[in-house]
């Protein structure tokens, strides 16, 4: 089974768009959303949820009133100021803790006198199994303020896998997240392809070298696709330069394209409109992408 990732140094390359258009010309695959933070693979693609399971990552520390005896023990060891004190009625002291606050360290927990700090798990958001026009996919939604992306992007890759086994599928295509953090890292490892997609601009250069100096760190095959690379095409060619110079192929360029945005206001990929200018470029940087030597 193949996995290819695409990704960018920064949000707003046009990955998503790229994504959607490769996954409607994969005709055997399954589409993976790992953008968890900012997921909008399904703007595009309308998935139809089968399958929706909670994400729980982490714990977090939760007071129960009716055996708290108010001792404040819980109010002096907390580092992070997530504990609330307030006046319970009857000149007696109320404690409650902030849950957004609440760093889920266990040392009320451990300190409570008479045990009445419950510590469950937290519900960090949800992942889900659809179908969509161009195959299955998974996806899912970090809740806001929740933790662990890297985590949930590792659970969405590896129920994508499961479901590629099971459909028969020989590929698992990766929508995945902009930067180089710990979600990125989660997003590519051990895939088979990454494909980095910069924008010509000087930040786009910088952003591009720092993803493929991650890949080159996890020896991990990549490749280069410019999108816009008409709204500079110098900039554009020094970046391929760059690219090549460490050791990343590029898989063509994709102009700009106002039928992008035509495309998203209709749920529809790039490739989908028949008038696209750039549907012919996507077209051939996707038949580029198939037939690269990964290893």
């Amino acid at each position: 089974m193949k996995e290819y990732v695409i990704v960018s140094g920064k949000g707003g390359t046009g990955k998503t768009s790229l994504v959607a258009s490769f996954a409607a010309m994969a005709h055997s695959a399954v589409v993976a959303d790992c953008d968890v933070d900012a997921a909008d693979l399904h703007l595009v693609l309308a998935p139809r949820v089968r399958r929706r399971e909670s994400f729980r990552c982490g714990r977090e520390a939760v007071i129960r009133h009716a055996d708290c005896v108010s001792c404040g023990a819980c109010l002096a060891r907390c580092r992070f100021d997530a504990v609330r004190k307030s006046d319970g009625g009857a000149g007696e002291a109320r404690f409650e803790i902030d849950p957004n606050a609440c760093e889920g360290c266990g040392v009320c927990v451990a300190h409570c006198p008479v045990q009445a700090i419950d510590f469950p798990e937290r519900v960090g958001g949800a992942w889900f199994v659809s179908d969509t026009r161009h195959g299955p996919m998974v996806h899912a939604e970090l809740a806001p303020g929740a933790e662990n992306s890297g985590k949930l992007v590792a659970k969405v890759r590896e129920v994508a896998r499961q479901v590629a086994e099971e459909r028969v599928r020989d590929l698992v295509l990766v929508d995945g997240p902009p930067g180089i953090g710990c979600a990125v890292i989660a997003a590519i490892s051990g895939a088979s392809l990454v494909v980095v997609i910069a924008e010509p601009t000087l930040s786009g250069a910088h952003d591009m070298s720092r993803v493929l100096e991650l890949t080159r760190h996890f020896n991990i095959p990549s490749a280069l696709c410019v999108n816009k690379w008409d709204l500079n095409p110098d900039m554009a060619t020094m970046i391929e330069d760059e690219a090549a110079r460490v050791g990343a192929r590029s898989v063509g360029r994709v102009r700009y394209d106002r039928s992008v945005t035509d495309a998203q206001i209709q749920g529809k990929a790039v490739t989908e409109l028949p008038d696209a200018l750039s549907g012919a470029e996507i077209r051939a940087v996707w038949d580029r992408i198939e037939v690269m030597e990964t290893v």
